[in-house]
């Protein structure tokens, strides 16, 4: 645990991407295995699942610092992260004790389904034979919270630094449905465990965004343009005679789908496709919003069905007849694509109920036409525009100068701040985490919250004033003076029966400080309804 509480320690203070891979690479070259595939797990999101809750935690270590739980809550919302929080407030250790990584992911899995005083014990025992960074991981382990700025591209290059493989190679390897309570390290990244990942998915290939001209970007005739849809990142995957569907975030999600059944029998073997997981009818996108009401259950009746039926805009393929034709031109892959579109439909009884559509490619003889075309994208459904050179290759991760994505500009509203509350990590000191309202007649009405956008001086003045212009106090919130005007910049709108306002706004986040406004000069809850109806659905 020393180990990995050092790696921590530097992945969550260093601003460096160097100085992040030089710990990584270190760790790997030193580890144990069973310590290295944990780390490959957790920080690619594979946690082992919770076995004690927040409120235990905070119990136990209230008890053994003799601590009043208000005063406990009150030192919580001071820091802002409960870990951190614990690791702070407990006394010295009374013994220390020098085990392994795995060693303690291996008991709270076995404590998954003891009694709690059995959990306490152990909880209580390793905290009083643990150094507070030791138990700052620990206690990350067991509420599943690292957020520590280390992305995975970089744990492939230092994993690509410490064994014989291509960056390419591991990042396909460490991805699909793996248990790292099961796998060894060699079976993982050399693929000589004996089983067979079929449901395995391919790194995605990912756009930067084009701030710039696109005639910059060099002849026409070299890109191929398609809308960009506003959906999940997502991949299907026909192999064995099995269907699995992926999102972007490594979340196996078939049985979240069952639109998509009817593709284990139409999608031929051994193809794995790339596109768009969108609320969808007659070929025409619905509001994302429609979304959240399928997300997250895992029993999805007739009505939802019906009301938010699911298409597959599709508009890659990774795999084609069981190989993988990731590395031919973009041109080639669009090819073997429409064919595969093609058979699906040829073998459907009735197409209108084959969840899948065929991103058309955009037509364009000049930019400026094109970006005639981008101006109609929200009439259309879409964010924007994908820019992508016909000789492209399918890389892995987020790279510059074949993929891009052209959006639109965003919907701007006028709101001021009335509810602030602290953030995470780096700014749980900070009152970075916003409410705010628009006017209503003589009223305030709360239509969305943000957390970013504003730089840290910027953070930093926001914050002097929460302080200083305070009105009440709920718990981690505070109410403030409504002086402070922001602009708001947003994806889009849909109506909401669950807010105030209703409306719900898609990527909300601070655009801008109006320091040139007065609160009197914000825009209404009339103006939020203006763009509901001209940019809602």
């Amino acid at each position: 645990m020393k180990q990995f509480a050092a790696l921590v320690n530097v992945l969550g203070t260093s601003t460096k991407t160097n100085d992040k891979l030089e710990a990584l690479s270190d760790y790997f070259a030193t580890a144990a295995d069973e310590d290295k595939v944990w780390v490959i797990a957790i920080f690619s999101g594979r946690r082992p699942k919770r076995t004690v809750n927040s409120t235990q935690l905070v119990t136990w270590c209230a008890e053994l610092v003799g601590l009043p739980l208000w005063l406990f809550e009150e030192s919580y919302h001071t820091v802002g992260d409960l870990g951190e929080t614990i690791a702070l407030l407990l006394p010295e250790p009374t013994a220390t004790q020098s085990f392994t990584l795995s060693y303690y992911i291996g008991q709270l899995i076995q404590l998954s389904k003891a009694g709690e005083s059995e959990k306490k014990a152990f909880i209580t025992s390793s905290w009083m034979s643990m150094t507070m960074e030791e138990r700052f991981v620990f206690n990350k382990l067991i509420t599943g919270g690292f957020r520590i700025g280390v992305s995975q591209k970089v744990m492939v290059n230092a994993l690509a630094k410490t064994v014989s493989l291509d960056a390419s190679v591991i990042a396909h390897r460490i991805s699909g449905n793996w248990d790292p309570a099961l796998v060894t390290f060699s079976g993982l990244l050399h693929a000589d465990s004996g089983a067979i990942d079929h449901s395995k998915p391919y790194p995605f290939y990912l756009a930067y965004a084009l701030e710039g001209d696109p005639a910059e970007l060099g002849p026409t005739e070299e890109w191929q343009a398609e809308w960009k849809w506003d959906g999940i990142r997502g991949q299907i995957i026909k192999r064995n005679n099995e269907l699995f569907v992926w999102s972007r975030g490594e979340e196996l999600m078939t049985e979240k789908f069952p639109e998509y059944e009817i593709l284990a029998r139409l999608l031929a073997d051994g193809t794995v496709l790339d596109g768009e997981i969108i609320p969808a009818k007659l070929g025409a996108p619905l509001p994302f919003a429609l979304m959240q009401t399928r997300i997250g259950r895992k029993n999805v009746s007739k009505k939802q069905l019906q009301e938010a039926p699911i298409s597959f805009f599709v508009y890659d393929i990774l795999e084609y007849e069981g190989i993988d034709i990731r590395n031919e031109p973009m041109q080639e892959r669009r090819n073997k694509l429409e064919r595969v579109v093609k058979d699906i439909f040829d073998k459907a009884d009735d197409a209108s109920a084959v969840p899948v559509m065929l991103s058309p490619v955009i037509p364009f003889s000049s930019w400026g036409d094109l970006a005639d075309t981008r101006s109609q994208s929200r009439n259309n459904g879409a964010e924007g525009l994908m820019l992508k050179r016909k000789s492209s290759i399918y890389q892995v991760g987020r790279k510059t100068g074949d993929w891009w994505k052209w959006k639109i500009d965003p919907l701007t509203i006028d709101a001021v701040m009335i509810y602030a509350q602290k953030g995470h990590g780096r700014r749980s000191n900070l009152y970075t985490d916003y409410t705010f309202a628009v006017k209503d007649g003589d009223k305030l009405v709360t239509f969305t919250k943000a957390y970013s956008g504003l730089t840290d001086k910027e953070f930093a003045q926001v914050d002097d004033f929460v302080k200083k212009h305070s009105i009440e106090k709920f718990g981690p919130v505070r109410t403030v003076k409504p002086e402070l005007v922001f602009e708001i910049a947003f994806e889009g709108i849909a109506a909401s029966n669950r807010h105030k306002s209703g409306v719900a706004l898609r990527f909300p986040r601070i655009s801008r400080w109006r320091k040139d406004k007065k609160a009197d000069e914000i825009n209404t809850l009339d103006d939020l309804k203006k763009l509901l109806t001209t940019y809602g659905k």
